[in-house]
């Protein structure tokens, strides 16, 4: 009975470790620092002006030039979701 309990108290304690667990957001291959939104960003600006050469990918944030660089690899993506398919918020 004693080890059954000892079982369940760290069960217990284990639990939350899980369930609470945070994932790595990416968008196009590249790790998002925080919500991916810098990423969009740069997507959404590459979309908007027609950027076809990662030469043109330029700006003041690393997120927002691979944002941009993946929307010259993969026009067809979208800027709405990471690469899990969760939706970046705003």
């Amino acid at each position: 009975m004693q080890r059954m309990m000892r079982m369940l108290l760290m069960s217990a304690l284990l639990l939350p470790s899980f369930t609470s667990a945070s994932f790595a957001q990416s968008f196009g291959g590249n790790s998002c620092v925080d919500n991916c939104e810098g990423h969009r960003a740069g997507y959404e600006w590459a979309e908007q002006n027609d950027i076809q050469s990662e030469d043109d990918c330029s700006g003041n944030s690393s997120s927002f030039e691979e944002g941009c660089r993946t929307y010259v690899e993969d026009s067809d993506r979208g800027a709405d979701y990471d690469d899990e398919g969760n939706e970046i918020e705003d």
